[in-house]
């Protein structure tokens, strides 16, 4: 695939665990790149470990369920280099609440971050991409909710198989503009959040996986930057699952 040299790439939650993935193997390809997050400190560091001068990398604080402030991310992208190729709609929250316990505020939450997060960031993007007649929209989904189930986490599965449901109306609306719209899927990543999940926990996790290993960030970086790039042009509304095998085996027995 050719480089990313010259275009410009928005990555929402970018300052951590799989964002920062996905912005650190975009950048690597040549991408300038807006590390855009709720932490405008992380989002700053991670900025700043992309690109120590600032040339190429670009930290913004966003709430991605503030139409304003992501109007401005992307005004921000525009003013600085004059375009937007690329949109990585990574932002998302995933707590842990079982079903009994789980209330309205919570649930509204989950899918205020999570969908309405991404429509938001979308439509933002969408105008700049529509204009220079190309775009490639990436949506972070994950294998739960879209391909399996986890007990504790129903609100986050729902907030994640809805952002299919997204991808596939929004990739027909957007096909003539030039513009794809995608989503990757992933299983167990090994993120910060990981230190919190006990050795217990992260062992029945590790034998559910048939590769054997946890995924780094940067394995989905890589899907990303293969549904991004220009060569990716006539794949649009289609998932792609990294996840080591994990959503294969017919029983775990």
């Amino acid at each position: 695939m050719k480089r990313l040299d010259g275009q410009v790439a928005i990555v929402t939650g970018g300052a951590q665990g799989i964002g920062l993935g996905i912005a650190t193997v975009l950048a690597a390809e040549g991408a300038d790149v807006v590390i855009a997050d709720i932490d405008g400190a992380a989002a700053a560091r991670a900025a700043s470990r992309l690109c120590d001068t600032g040339e190429h990398a670009l930290a913004v604080q966003v709430d991605v369920t503030a139409p304003p402030e992501v109007e401005s991310m992307a005004a921000k992208a525009v003013r600085r280099w004059g375009r937007i190729d690329i949109l990585a709609a990574n932002a998302g929250i995933y707590p842990h609440i079982p079903l009994a316990d789980l209330g309205v505020a919570d649930w509204n939450r989950v899918m205020a971050i999570n969908v309405t997060g991404a429509v938001l960031a979308i439509q933002a993007c969408v105008p700049q991409m529509t204009e220079a007649g190309y775009g490639r929209i990436v949506l972070t989904s994950s294998i739960t909710g879209s391909v399996v189930g986890q007990p504790g986490y129903t609100h986050y599965g729902a907030s994640k198989a809805a952002m299919l449901g997204l991808m596939r109306s929004a990739a027909l609306e957007l096909a003539t503009a030039g513009i794809t719209v995608n989503a990757v899927l992933p299983g167990n990543i090994r993120t910060p959040g990981f230190a919190d999940l006990g050795a217990e926990h992260e062992r029945r996790m590790l034998a559910a996986i048939p590769a054997n290993r946890f995924g780094e960030p940067e394995d989905v970086g890589w899907a990303v930057r293969f549904l991004a790039s220009p060569e990716a042009a006539y794949i649009t509304g289609q998932t792609l699952i990294i996840d080591g095998g994990q959503v294969l085996p017919e029983s775990t027995l």
